[in-house]
């Protein structure tokens, strides 16, 4: 019997295990696609870059001028010669272009698919501020002069959407840690989602110039595990209410 409630025991843990690895992976995340992305491209540039630059060195060595007289001539091309030099690479070229596309189409529908369960935040953007509402009415921000306030505060673990609308003119809110960038515009509402991962601070900046006061318009954003999470909205709407 003793074995068999060990056997049950072990066999729960495992199943929990793999359903919370199922419940994480059950939505991409915009830091590994755009990475994934970026490393694709990059790739490709050099692979690109090292073809190419091979090529060049070669035909530079090779129908060098021997002398001030001599004057290259164009080897002669059979018609299937001429069709392979033109086609085949036009096909490799555009093959690869059509891949980084579907590569950067996945990256996109990752950033508009926000998953279910996600916090949502409320974000204004005012020249030359940002403004943070929680779902139960509790506002934060940050004073760049007295380097006040806590900016943006969100849970670790927990997707976060951001709808955003702008009471002046355009902004665009720059979360380069998290890999997202959406634009804030007078009447209408906007989205972007992050996946905060792990405790971490970071900074959102305005990345479309609104002003000339644009360069400061920055706040600190901050993942912190959920308890101290839960502590800090509550001292905020206490703060609020008093």
């Amino acid at each position: 019997m003793k074995v068999l409630l060990a056997a049950l025991t072990g066999s729960g843990l495992i199943l929990s295990s793999v359903i919370a690895r199922a419940e994480e992976a059950a939505y991409a995340d915009p830091v590994e696609s755009w990475e994934q992305l970026w490393s694709t491209v990059l790739f490709d540039l050099w692979i690109m870059g090292i073809i190419f630059g091979a090529l060049a060195v070669h035909w530079l060595i090779k129908y060098k001028a021997k002398s001030p007289d001599d004057v290259g001539d164009s080897p002669s091309l059979s018609r299937a010669q001429m069709w392979s030099w033109a086609l085949i690479p036009a096909f490799i070229f555009m093959a690869d272009d059509f891949y980084l596309a579907a590569k950067g189409w996945t990256v996109w529908n990752t950033y508009r698919n926000v998953p279910e369960g996600a916090m949502e935040v409320k974000v204004t953007g005012n020249m030359w501020y940002w403004e943070f509402e929680y779902e139960d009415g509790t506002t934060s921000s940050y004073d760049v002069d007295g380097k006040e306030g806590d900016g943006l505060v969100v849970p670790v673990g927990t997707p976060v959407v951001l709808r955003m609308t702008s009471n002046d003119v355009i902004h665009s809110f720059g979360l380069t840690k998290y890999r997202v960038k959406e634009d804030l515009m007078p009447g209408r509402i906007t989205y972007i989602w992050f996946n905060p991962k792990e405790e971490a601070e970071s900074w959102v900046t305005c990345v479309e110039f609104c002003g000339v006061l644009h360069s400061r318009m920055y706040a600190p954003v901050k993942a912190i595990p959920q308890p101290k999470f839960d502590e800090w909205l509550q001292k905020r709407a206490e703060e609020e209410n008093a």
